[in-house]
């Protein structure tokens, strides 16, 4: 059991840590709304996960992931989802907000409830999720305990989510002097947007 779980954290580590919507979600609203926004991106996201998980548990999930008409929706709408946030931070960069500007804004432009909401939105509307906690959790869990057993790993991994994220959004807080200069800003606005937008192609175009 200590081994499945060692083997589980390692896999686990590898998944989150490697930059994907999450991050760069994390990263624009940390610059938009302080440490507060992000770290509530950062929850935003672990529930989506953490709604996951417990789909994948009750089975909801692969039902979804096989179904490709469903599987196909959810797509869609977390693809336009992404774009739309990508293209909010690049007309952002191209209108060049000034650095006064852009600091009496910040906490009124991105609330802590929004950052939230956007995290969770861009978590659930990710099909990959429905495919990727059947495929991920099932090969740790014990088969006599195999309910209670796929929460707790999906929960496990959705707090390993958390601490990842929260750090990226105190690391970026901590840099906002630095990153809030008007320039600075907004080559990070372009730059997060174009992820964003990218990976909402690469969604929306990418097969099963």
């Amino acid at each position: 059991m200590a081994g499945h779980l060692a083997a589980f954290l390692g896999v686990s580590a590898i998944v989150i840590m490697t930059p994907g919507p999450d991050t760069a979600l994390t990263i624009r609203n940390s610059l938009l709304g302080g440490r507060r926004a992000g770290v509530f991106t950062a929850i935003g996201v672990s529930s989506g996960q953490a709604t996951w998980t417990l789909a994948t548990a009750a089975g909801i999930a692969a039902l979804l992931a096989a179904s490709e008409p469903a599987f196909v929706a959810v797509k869609i709408v977390g693809a336009a989802y992404l774009v739309w946030l990508g293209a909010q931070s690049l007309l952002g960069a191209l209108r060049g907000r000034s650095r006064r500007h852009s600091e009496t804004t910040r906490r009124t432009r991105l609330e802590p409830r929004v950052a939230f909401r956007q995290g969770l939105l861009s978590n659930l509307g990710n099909p990959k999720m429905a495919a990727f906690f059947p495929s991920l959790l099932p090969q740790f869990a014990p088969q006599e305990h195999a309910f209670p057993a796929l929460l707790a790993l999906g929960f496990v991994f959705c707090l390993l989510t958390l601490v990842w994220l929260t750090a990226y959004a105190f690391a970026v807080a901590r840099a906002g002097d630095f990153l809030g200069r008007p320039a600075i800003r907004r080559a990070i606005d372009a730059v997060t947007g174009a992820v964003l937008v990218a990976l909402g192609l690469r969604l929306a175009t990418e097969r099963r």
